[in-house]
């Protein structure tokens, strides 16, 4: 394997060990899916690292470290609701933003051409608190109680950086859309 590879196989990684902790929630077992997510988190952290330290970015980079992320945070948002963990609304919201960002961009695609992806601040301050949130929740059941109102201040977080950070998007991606098909009419 060349270099420039090993982000994205630690990418790849990461993608199976959505399973793993999708079971281990189901079976009660958070201790286990903590130290499962805490090495996602590590790997992910890692990944970015290398492509970043030795410029071993590439395109399907670029799509694959953000798909195990999200398929890693809305898998465990789904098993979390579905366990009366996190309130359900919220993971419906999680699933829902994201749903409406992926159809945009393939609409977008399909419609205007490329474009390049890149995550906005809110966008990361939404992925952060929704990885507290998750954080938070895998630690009260294994090691270490928290006072109810952590949970219930980082589930409204997650609800304002979700909300803030999809119609972010939405706004942005529309307007773009807008200017390149106000310049495609013209020509």
């Amino acid at each position: 394997m060349r270099g420039n590879q090993i982000p994205n196989t630690i990418s790849l990684l990461r993608m199976f060990l959505v399973p793993p902790v999708v079971w281990l929630l189901l079976q009660g077992e958070y201790g286990f899916a903590l130290l499962l997510f805490a090495l996602a988190g590590i790997s992910d952290a890692l990944d970015g690292y290398l492509a970043k330290r030795y410029h071993w970015s590439s395109r399907l980079g670029s799509i694959l470290d953000p798909l195990a992320d999200k398929l890693l945070l809305v898998s465990a948002y789904l098993t979390l609701g579905w366990l009366g963990q996190i309130p359900v609304w919220l993971a419906a919201l999680v699933v829902g933003r994201d749903l409406v960002i992926v159809c945009g961009a393939l609409i977008y695609h399909v419609r205007f051409g490329r474009f390049d992806f890149a995550p906005t601040f809110l966008s990361k301050l939404n992925t952060l608190a929704q990885i507290l949130l998750i954080f938070s929740v895998l630690l009260i059941h294994s090691l270490l109680p928290l006072p109810p109102w952590v949970i219930n201040g980082l589930a409204y977080i997650v609800l304002i950086t979700t909300l803030m950070s999809g119609i972010g998007y939405v706004w942005t991606w529309g307007n773009r859309a807008f200017r390149v098909r106000r310049g495609q009419t013209h020509d």
